[in-house]
Order: structure tokens, then C-alpha cells, then sequence
């Protein structure tokens, strides 16, 4: 009887997840499969990116400066791309800039013709220009978004515009005491990777800013996008909320799943088998020597890397296996 109900509740679980009516598009790449539109999760036949959905996408415009520093803009540009985001460049001109005086960008768009976006961001490196510019703050001053982002000095930026006036933020380490001076309605914060205000984030300098990136995919499209962005990413540095949150939008504070009923040795295809085990504090399932981590989505129900749902199985509230598809086969629990 026990086994029946239970069997009753996975299949309300597997129906509500099966049917998924949001459409997926894959990450912005350049080809035409930039247009498709999906009806499932999975990965594009075409470029092998891991579909997101369409309704989490987001447009975000990256304002550069001549000289800017390579990694402040580049970091976060992988990290939202492969989270799906229609990332753009501007600049006050569209005239070539040099990053770093190495490496040479023309913007997409002058902030003469730049079109909406629904963030808006800024980097370190030469900030101080920008900041000088009458007409480059008010252009910041007059765009309507839904969230502000800085990497390192780029925080400048916002504060010379009023964006962080009665706001906490962080920068470039050795710009910290700049930043008190100058601005003193801003409460300046050290020894923080990012700072989260809700709508406005600021990150200390450079490979801060891939934090700050991540910490924003996780609010926007939920912990398990960021981490499978880290792990494309294979950032493994990343330590999730790793940063000062001034915000009840906490895309941590998820309920915990007790990850060790899960363990063990299942059937695979093929007559293969894999071990799933716990390691710290995350769900692994290895096969053939490399280990693959799975997400926890709601109930007994996980998600692999390339957003694939994995439906395990439960008889008396043991795990006895899992299947890949609702109405697919049963692998079972062998150890």
C-alpha cells in the first residue's frame, strides 16, 4: 500500500516536470540555431550548448572604455553568454578601443544609438575617464534597467552617476579608500568578492567579477544555472554566496536535500554501472573515471550538466534506482 501511494506522488512529480510547457533557446553563438526555439531542456544539435530557458534570458549591455582591463568585462561575458544572455558593447563612440592597450574592440554600440537593455555594466581599468564624462555619466544616468553591475573600479561609475548613493558597495583593492573619499554617501565595504544591494551588485576587482556574475545567474535564474555555468566554466574556485548580501533575494537559502540516501552503485546503459556518491556537500555520479555533478531540482528529482532530468526511485523511502525519461527504464540500485 506504502509503495502505491508512493508510486502515485512520483507520478504527480514526473507529470508536473514532464510537462514543462516553457520554451528553451540556446545561448547566444552566432549561428542560426541562435533562432531556434525548444520546448524541452537538453543540448543544441547544432553548437552542443545546454539550452536555458527563454524566459530567464536577459539583455545586458557592457559599457568599455579605452583600456579597460581584459578579465573585469571577459569573466563576466562568459559567465552570462553561456547563461543565455544577449550581451552587447558599448562605448561613448563606436571608434575601436584598446583593452589593456592589447587587445582591440569595436563597440557594437555608441550611447548614441545603444538600445535598452535589462542590465547595465561597467569595468575597471581607465575607469576615470568615463566617470570625467559629462555626457558618457549622463547617458548612465538616464537608462532605465532593471539591475546595475560593476566589476573593480567600474563601481566608480555608478557612484559618479548617484547609482550607489545610500548603497553599500565594493572595488579594486587599492581603490577602496579612493572610492570612501570621493563618495561619500556610498558605504564602502573591504574584503568582500561582491556586494548584492538587490538591484545594484558591485564586485571587487577582476576575478571578482566572474563571482559577481555567477552570484547574479543564481538570483535571476536559480542556484543550479549558476553552477552549471561554473562547471562548463571549469571555474572551481567558485564558492556559492561568497559575498555580502543586502537583499532577501537569497538564491541560497534553498532547503537542503539529504544528498546521501542517493549513494550508491545503479545500472547504466549498455551494462555499464556508475557510482553515485556525495562530495562536498554536492552529488556526483561517476562513470569511466569521471565524475558528473547532478543538481537537485524538487523532490527526488535531479538535473545533469547538460539539463537532462534524472527521476529516482523509492520503495519504503529507499532509493532503488532511476530513470532518465518518466516513462523510460528502470536502472536500478545494485549497491
Amino acid at each position: 500500500m506504502r509503495l502505491s501511494i508512493f508510486s502515485f506522488l512520483l507520478f504527480i512529480i514526473i507529470a508536473s516536470y514532464s510537462q514543462d510547457s516553457k520554451q528553451y533557446i540556446c545561448p547566444p553563438c552566432g549561428s542560426a540555431c541562435d533562432e531556434e526555439i525548444h520546448d524541452a531542456p537538453g543540448v543544441c544539435a547544432h553548437c552542443n550548448m545546454v539550452l536555458v530557458r527563454k524566459d530567464r534570458s536577459k539583455t545586458i549591455a557592457f559599457y568599455l572604455q579605452d583600456r579597460v582591463e581584459v578579465l573585469d568585462f571577459a569573466g563576466p561575458m562568459e559567465v552570462f553568454s553561456y547563461a543565455g544572455y544577449k550581451v552587447f558593447t558599448v562605448s561613448k563612440t563606436r571608434e575601436p578601443i584598446k583593452s589593456q592597450g592589447i587587445l582591440t574592440v569595436i563597440p557594437d554600440y555608441s550611447i548614441e544609438d545603444a538600445p535598452e537593455a535589462d542590465i547595465l555594466a561597467f569595468f575597471g581599468g581607465n575607469a576615470n575617464t568615463p566617470t570625467k564624462d559629462e555626457d558618457v555619466i549622463n547617458w548612465v544616468k538616464s537608462q532605465e534597467v532593471d539591475y546595475h553591475f560593476s566589476v573593480c573600479t567600474g563601481a566608480f561609475i555608478l557612484a559618479e552617476s548617484g547609482k550607489l548613493n545610500g548603497l553599500t558597495a565594493t572595488t579594486f583593492h587599492t581603490a577602496l579608500d579612493g572610492l570612501a573619499k570621493n563618495y561619500p554617501e556610498v558605504d564602502v565595504r573591504r574584503d568582500v568578492r561582491f556586494v548584492d544591494n538587490g538591484k545594484v551588485i558591485t564586485t571587487a576587482g577582476i576575478s571578482a567579477g566572474i563571482d559577481g556574475a555567477l552570484h547574479l545567474v543564481a538570483k535571476l535564474q536559480g542556484l543550479n544555472a549558476a553552477k552549471r555555468t561554473a562547471y562548463y566554466m571549469e571555474y572551481d574556485n567558485w564558492v556559492p554566496g561568497n559575498g555580502l548580501l543586502l537583499t532577501d533575494d537569497n538564491p541560497y537559502a534553498e532547503k537542503a536535500v539529504e544528498l546521501r540516501d542517493f549513494e550508491g552503485i545503479f545500472e547504466f546503459r549498455d551494462g555499464n554501472q556508475i557510482r553515485i556518491s556525495v562530495k562536498e556537500e554536492e552529488l556526483f555520479a561517476e562513470l569511466a573515471g569521471t565524475q558528473y555533478p547532478l543538481y537537485p531540482e524538487k523532490a527526488d528529482v535531479f538535473s545533469d550538466v547538460n539539463s537532462e532530468p534524472v527521476f529516482f526511485e523509492r520503495a519504503d523511502g529507499v532509493v532503488i534506482g532511476y530513470r532518465l525519461a518518466p516513462d523510460g527504464d528502470l536502472f536500478q540500485k545494485l549497491d
